[in-house]
């Protein structure tokens, strides 16, 4: 059970799902905008965001990015059906996962559960080296030569997956079940998505040519030819 914080405009879905989750066991505390978000954010330190990309002058997404910038927090959006441009900006910003309205409380609930097993599963105690890359999957750490490297708890999930298994080529959908619990067919995309953040964070740190595309069938990690 967790802290959750809801961050909804319209008052009858917020206190829907407040009420649900409630139930559910969870602790719950609710912002109707993104600035009381924000403020909330930091009084209450929830343990996972329920954030609605449309809030009235600071939205979702800069709610997500600066959220993001000082904490890897899981973040679901939630969006309006049509809206995949939000979607893949959202995940750009570190979201973890989203949710279309309308959606059901049920289903509200299975992704908020999808998201802690992983999220769970990352502090599995152990250590992996695959110099310079080194996880700390207990501490939920990843670095680059020494250098911490934040990642949000897909991504991180993602990155023990590459690293276990150096040199296997993971499709989308391998990665898709692997790092978020989840295997619809329209989600497989967004791997995409999670990638290009890897890749963004891979390539500060001098670390890019590392994951390498295998063009038709996905993702793999290994050492530039250069370095084998």
């Amino acid at each position: 059970m967790q802290k959750i914080l809801i961050v909804e405009d319209e008052r009858k879905i917020a206190d829907l799902l407040a009420g649900y989750l409630r139930n559910e066991g969870h602790a719950v505390v609710v912002a109707h905008d993104g600035k009381s978000a924000l403020a909330m954010f930091e009084t209450e330190a929830p343990s996972m965001v329920l954030l609605d990309v449309m809030l009235p002058e600071v939205t979702g997404l800069q709610v997500c990015k600066s959220i993001r910038q000082k904490s890897d927090v899981p973040i679901i959006m939630l969006t309006a059906r049509n809206d995949e441009l939000d979607k893949l900006i959202g995940l750009e910003l570190g979201a973890d996962d989203y949710i279309t309205k309308p959606f059901s409380l049920r289903e509200v609930a299975a992704r908020i559960r999808a998201v802690s097993r992983r999220w769970r599963r990352d502090t599995e105690a152990d250590k992996i080296s695959f110099e310079p890359l080194e996880l700390d999957a207990g501490q939920r750490s990843f670095g680059v030569s020494g250098n911490e490297v934040q990642l949000t708890p897909t991504e991180f999930r993602m990155m023990e997956m590459f690293m276990r298994s150096p040199g296997r080529v993971f499709t989308r959908s391998q990665l898709l079940e692997g790092a978020m619990d989840e295997s619809f067919e329209g989600y497989e995309r967004s791997i995409d998505t999670h990638i290009r953040n890897l890749r963004r964070k891979l390539e500060k740190e001098g670390a890019l040519d590392y994951l390498v595309t295998v063009f038709g069938v996905g993702y793999k990690l290994e050492r530039p030819r250069n370095q084998s």
